[in-house]
Parts: structure tokens; C-alpha cells; sequence
């Protein structure tokens, strides 16, 4: 198995704190937000490789801060650069899925994705046990009851054995308050279909728009939380984040 972390994002809503700073390398506790995510990722020894995907102006960042990141990581990372530069020319989270998956070559082999800037509570182990004994593609979801927020997410149906029967990108009506977080695990045959998604023409930005094309054809479960997971958008995001250590 190959895990992705997202992290080429320009996180605009951030300016001027992400100006000159990776989202995914802010701290919390002293610690950035992705080494949080590698600690996590380490809990499941299918997984060989991480692979962080970055943008150009960024990647001399997580090249400095992955010398220290594998001293405490048992699989090996590696920094991807996407080969843009601004918001304007960025690729979108499911190009530059798409993008790992060509540049490291990823065939026959399961990925789990999960976005860059997620701070999150639930046992990522579980999630891979529960994913493991459903033996489908996963997306985590937990209930959301705030509209403003819910808003922001991908909003999903789930039926009495978990699996998605709707699922719908940053909804102005949510027809439910289960939001799907960026947090997701394919199988290999899942993987040759995120070529398909964006050959089709669809949106290679938010990755649920690859969940709500791909629960159509293929079962998707979703695996509810036992924890918090803080999506950092936004200041109230982050210091919601930071208050968690408190």
C-alpha cells in the first residue's frame, strides 16, 4: 500500500500566515500538522511508502522538513513537486493525485489519501481495519451540525451497512450531517480510475468530487470517526485545532 498526503495547496485563506509557509508545516503543539499525519500513517505496516506532494514554491520547505520527518518515520518519504507555482496554475487535489500516481508509478497496489492539513483525533489503524474487513473503497465521516461548515464538506447518505448511496460536493441544501473528511482508501483496481474521472472532464480540484462520480460505479463505506479531525481552511479552523491541546 502507498499512502499520499496532499500538501500543494496555496491556502489562501490563510494570507498572510501561509504566505510564505506551507499550510501542512504550521504547528500545533510545536509539531507541524503532517507529522502528525506520518505518526499516524506509521500505525499500518501495509503501508511502504509515503509520498508528500508539494508545490514548487513550497518543496524546499518539506525537503527540510522531511530530513527530520524519516528520522522518525520506519517507511520511507519522499517529497513530490507538482511544477506549479500559484494558485492560478495549481493543479487541483485530484491532479495531483493523479500526478503521484504517474510520477511513482503506482500500479496493483491499494493508496490511502489523506489531505496535508487535517489534524485528526480517530485511531488511523482503525480506520485501516474497518476498510481491511469491508474489503471496498472508504471515505471517514463523522457528524457535522453546524450548516455554515457542513457547507464546506462533502455531504454523504450512508445506508444500514455504511455504504454510500449519495454523496454530494459542498452542498448549499446538505441532505444530511454526515461530512465526508479528506481522508480516503482505494483499492488497486480503484486507482486507473482517477485517470477516467479526469479524462471525462471532470473537476480536478476538491478530492469528494472524485467520491461523488465514484460511489455511481463502484461500493463506497464509510467509516464513522471515533475522535475529532479539524479540516485548517481557516483562522477559526486552526485555532479551533490549537485549542484542542488545551
Amino acid at each position: 500500500m502507498k499512502a499520499i498526503i496532499l500538501a500543494a495547496g496555496y491556502a489562501t485563506r490563510l494570507y498572510p500566515l501561509t504566505l510564505n509557509k506551507p499550510k501542512a508545516l504550521l504547528p500545533l503543539n510545536d509539531m507541524p500538522i503532517i507529522t502528525y499525519i506520518v505518526k499516524e500513517i506509521n500505525k499500518i505496516k501495509e503501508v511502504d511508502d509515503i509520498f508528500v506532494i508539494s508545490n514548487s514554491k513550497f518543496v524546499e520547505d518539506f525537503y527540510s522538513w522531511q530530513v527530520d520527518a524519516q528520522n522518525n518515520s520506519d517507511i520511507p518519504i519522499t517529497v513530490i513537486d507538482n511544477g506549479t507555482q500559484s494558485e492560478e496554475d495549481k493543479r487541483g487535489a485530484i491532479g495531483d493525485i493523479y500526478y503521484t500516481i504517474k510520477q511513482k508509478n503506482i500500479v496493483d497496489e491499494d493508496i490511502i489519501i489523506i489531505a496535508g492539513d487535517n489534524y485528526f483525533t480517530y485511531d488511523l489503524k482503525e480506520y485501516y481495519d474497518f476498510y481491511k474487513s469491508v474489503d471496498r473503497d472508504c471515505v471517514c465521516v463523522k457528524e457535522v451540525n453546524n450548516i455554515t461548515m457542513l457547507r464546506q464538506f462533502a455531504v454523504a447518505l450512508i445506508d444500514e451497512n455504511k455504504k454510500i448511496i449519495d454523496l454530494e460536493e459542498k452542498p448549499q441544501t446538505p441532505k444530511s450531517n454526515i461530512g465526508a473528511y479528506a481522508s480516503y482508501i482505494y483499492k488497486k483496481d480503484t486507482v486507473p480510475l482517477v485517470k477516467k474521472y479526469l479524462d471525462e472532464g471532470n473537476k480536478p480540484d476538491s478530492p469528494g468530487y472524485f467520491v461523488q462520480w465514484l460511489y455511481k460505479i463502484k461500493d463506497v463505506m464509510a467509516y464513522e470517526m471515533k475522535g475529532e479531525c479539524y479540516d485548517i481552511g481557516t483562522f477559526a479552523s486552526y485555532e479551533e485545532a490549537k485549542n484542542s491541546f488545551k
